[in-house]
């Protein structure tokens, strides 16, 4: 029925019912209150159109977003509402490691299996232009900065089987980029300073320094790139004594050779403030490999690292050669001196490709600080040479196989000196 059909019915319909009062009363007093009330029911009806064609306005805007958000092919296309655009502003990563592990040392009588499992979850949050702030929580323990592995079946020290394993805050910083090429870094960070071949001669990867740094990239031209990185670290805070710290500096240069080749040299200094006679009670320094009397450190380490790197293409094979050379510049140190040669082969990025990676190296006891450096190597320290191979496959997109092997002796140690080790590493890495 239309609208208009409608309104005339119930016309006939007021008039019909009220018709009778016309016909018994027939005076002009009550034709005028019969056309007044027959005022106030077109009125009420024509307020109860409006309504209705106000809904069917609604309903029909309705329909259309529905429709057209049900059309659209890309997600991107589809808007949050404005209460919720602050969801924008987050990214979330993590991923999650699975590690067997083989480790065998000629001079002990067994060997040692364990299955580990690693994992980690960030969120980082764009709050302006300038500024973005992060956190990221990983298993691990707090005794222990080298390492975020959680070994499946170590319990606590009541032997209690499944335990709980723990998970703790890995990062928390500011970051501060007011102007293109700039970031000032605050609170417990990504290691800031760049190491070439991913080299752990000096920190190992999983440690996440405590303190403030700044690093500013700028480019000269298209060919030539530039690079400064400093920082303060806090080691340990005694509130009865003098505190730790350390305060590192780099510089590097890149030059691009052509579209598929590049030069990559600098030089880094750490310098680790009075470490000489500072007592060894903490994991952080721990004296894995470093000259040591009476539960004390001998010397002092300031270390100077020299770097370069040569970066390349075999027809569309990636590859590249690094060198890192150390040596530890406070005085009347003997064992000062280290050094890492490496080579990779390939990128495993898409399902179905590859990567191979080389290194060797040779670390002297107090080249650098011990309980600093990669904790896998000689089973973490200096005082040691070997090589160490490793394999990647990508399995899937975000799922990766890596395969690692060390082939090292430990020098310059008198408790296992000319020890032997073998390292064997399988793991399944997925990202998200």
């Amino acid at each position: 029925m239309s609208k208009k059909i409608m309104w005339v019915v119930l016309a006939a319909v007021t008039t019909l019912g009220l018709a009778p009062q016309v016909q018994a009363q027939g005076n002009t007093e009550d034709v005028a209150a019969l056309r007044k009330e027959m005022d106030k029911q077109y009125e009420a009806l024509a307020k109860m159109q409006a309504r209705i064609l106000e809904l069917e306005e609604t309903q029909k805007k309705q329909s259309t977003t529905i429709s057209d958000m049900s059309k659209a092919t890309n997600p991107s296309e589809m808007k949050l509402p404005e209460t919720l655009k602050w969801i924008e502003k987050l990214k979330f990563s993590g991923d999650f490691r699975y590690r067997i592990e083989n480790q065998d040392f000629d001079t002990r009588s067994d060997e040692r299996d364990r299955h580990r499992i690693r994992a980690r979850l960030g969120l980082e949050a764009v709050i302006n232009e300038d500024w973005t702030v992060g956190l990221r929580f990983a298993t691990g323990s707090t005794e222990i900065s080298t390492s975020t592995n959680q070994t499946l079946g170590d319990s606590d020290d009541d032997g209690s089987a499944f335990s709980r394993k723990d998970l703790w805050l890995d990062l928390a910083y500011a970051d501060w980029h007011p102007i293109k090429g700039l970031n000032v870094l605050m609170g417990k960070m990504e290691n800031p300073f760049y190491a070439v071949g991913k080299h752990q001669l000096i920190w190992d990867g999983d440690l996440t320094p405590e303190g403030i740094a700044g690093k500013y990239v700028w480019k000269f031209n298209d060919c030539v790139s530039a690079q400064i990185t400093g920082g303060g670290f806090w080691l340990k805070e005694n509130s009865g004594g003098s505190d730790l710290s350390v305060f590192g500096a780099q510089g590097l240069l890149k030059y691009a050779l052509s579209d598929s080749s590049s030069l990559t040299g600098g030089v880094s200094y750490f310098d680790f403030g009075d470490l000489r006679n500072t007592t060894i009670d903490t994991d952080v320094l721990k004296q894995k490999g470093n000259t040591w009397s009476a539960s004390r450190y001998v010397y002092n380490y300031d270390v100077f690292e020299s770097f370069g790197e040569y970066a390349f293409k075999v027809g569309e094979m990636p590859m590249s050669a690094y060198g890192t050379y150390v040596t530890n510049l406070a005085s009347d140190v003997e064992e000062d001196k280290g050094w890492a040669l490496g080579v990779t082969f390939n990128k495993a990025k898409d399902p179905g490709s590859w990567q191979f990676g080389y290194e060797y190296r040779d670390v002297e006891a107090d080249a650098v600080v011990g309980g600093l450096c990669d904790s896998d190597f000689i089973d973490g320290g200096t005082g040691g040479r070997g090589h160490r191979f490793s394999l990647a496959y990508q399995l899937a997109k975000n799922v990766q196989t890596v395969f690692s092997y060390y082939l090292a002796e430990r020098h310059d140690n008198a408790m296992y000196n000319g020890e032997e080790m073998n390292l064997f590493q399988a793991d399944l890495v997925i990202k998200f």
